[in-house]
């Protein structure tokens, strides 16, 4: 697959209007962004987006060099959730056909949720549905102060099955349970504080801003060591405290500490200099 740090515009499948669904644009350090490009219907998904979304994901967890992946829309809104003409196809569905749908919604999440570099949410206008799950994905998730979140699937008669995973660990099991049983819609404050947005910034100024800033930090990051960094939270949480625990967090540790990273990144503490992978 291409390399967006080679090749820093990375085209994706059209639509029947040619313009291209999703955008992939990358610096030479590395920082990446993917854009959901169907401003005009407010960045909702389809079988087509999420295709693209996913070869996107792809593409950058097989490239060289990608330190931060930052999602946003294009226009004004994040993510509306899901299309109304692609729900409406949907509807003519088979069961079978309707799980294959969803499936290629949920290896899609996932192909974002392992990428190893950090990824961070750019949250502006709506993020319904798909769209607050994209956010929950995600590291990190950056919201405007007028930004809006639902999990309305259950107005539809729906669920929100695939996004589950992700919202619940992002919020927690009571939480979820209360959004996503009445569907209502919460401000970018309230998100922030049931765990779905990290930070709430003024305006699109601000969080360009703040894109920067995480930008600039995650250049003093050792690439490998954020990949681990990120495994291990998936592996440690839910476990008990118990000998195996400590044993398995000890050969982290241990490891980390002989890699070409860790032996790096203390020598250049000791030295008072920049580690080798500082931009």
């Amino acid at each position: 697959m291409p390399n967006p740090i080679a090749d820093p515009l990375v085209e994706v499948a059209d639509t029947d209007t040619q313009s291209d669904l999703v955008l992939i644009e990358a610096t030479p350090a590395g920082v990446a962004t993917v854009t959901i490009n169907r401003a005009a219907r407010k960045n909702a998904f389809n079988a087509e987006v999420i295709v693209a979304l996913r070869e996107a994901f792809e593409t950058l967890a097989g490239a060289d060099g990608v330190r931060v992946v930052f999602i946003t829309g294009a226009g004004a809104t994040f993510c509306a959730g899901a299309d109304l003409q692609w729900m409406a196809d949907a509807a003519d569905y088979s069961e079978s056909d309707n799980r294959d749908d969803a499936m290629a919604m949920a290896v899609m999440l996932k192909h974002l949720h392992d990428l190893p570099a950090l990824t961070v949410a750019l949250v502006r206008g709506e993020a319904f549905g798909g769209g607050a799950g994209l956010a929950a994905a995600c590291d990190i998730a950056i919201a405007t102060k007028d930004a809006r979140f639902s999990f309305s699937e259950v107005k539809l008669g729906l669920l929100p099955a695939t996004i589950s995973p992700y919202v619940v660990a992002a919020i927690g099991p009571r939480r979820a349970r209360g959004l996503f049983a009445t569907g209502r819609a919460f401000d970018a404050a309230f998100a922030r504080e049931i765990g779905l947005v990290d930070e709430v910034v003024a305006d699109s100024e601000a969080l360009a801003a703040a894109r920067e800033r995480i930008a600039a930090e995650i250049m003093a990051c050792a690439p490998g060591a954020v990949d681990k960094a990120k495994r291990l939270v998936d592996e440690v949480a839910g476990r008990p405290i118990d000998h195996g625990l400590m044993e398995d967090t000890a050969r982290r540790i241990a490891h980390a500490r002989m890699s070409d990273e860790g032996r790096e990144g203390v020598r250049a503490f000791l030295e008072r200099r920049p580690a080798g992978w500082a931009g």
